[in-house]
């Protein structure tokens, strides 16, 4: 076997493990409903935002104007970069709303784990010997000395 194919087959290797490592299902995943959430942002621009913007603002936002440098006509459309930068904004709140949402949500969950391993003690020390004892014994097992009721916990 030839240098070339132990190195191919090293990064066939590589990546048949990578891929079964799930990262590429996600990042595809990411990509389509990327895809797909632009799609509505986009349609809410052109469909909501700029007739609303065109009412207030007298001007319809998807504006173009033409230079005609060398008898050339070259088209400069301002209404779409405009678009653009507002697909931008909302989707970078939305996803920033996303997140505070998810990172508020972990915050809950880690709170109640805690307030889970935080239960009352089932266990206390002996005021004697000092070892580990039941809650609810009178006698310690280790020393056999009787377990005063407001002992130490």
């Amino acid at each position: 076997m030839s240098d070339k194919e132990r190195k191919t087959g090293k990064f066939m290797k590589e990546f048949k493990e990578f891929i079964a490592q799930g990262n590429a299902l996600n990042l595809a995943i990411g990509v389509i409903i990327g895809g797909a959430f632009g799609a509505i942002v986009n349609a809410l621009i052109e469909n909501i935002v700029n007739p609303i913007i065109a009412c207030f603002g007298g001007t319809n936002i998807g504006f173009a104007f033409e230079i005609i440098p060398n008898n050339e006509a070259t088209k400069v459309d301002i209404g779409s970069f405009i678009s653009a930068i507002l697909n931008f904004i909302i989707i970078a709140f939305i996803v920033f709303c996303i997140m505070k949402s998810a990172n508020k949500a972990k915050e809950v969950a880690a709170k109640r784990k805690k307030e889970e391993e935080e239960e009352a003690p089932t266990t206390k020390t002996c005021p004697f010997c000092k070892s580990e004892i039941d809650i609810e014994a009178t006698k310690c097992p280790h020393c056999t000395s009787d377990i005063p009721e407001e002992a130490e916990e």
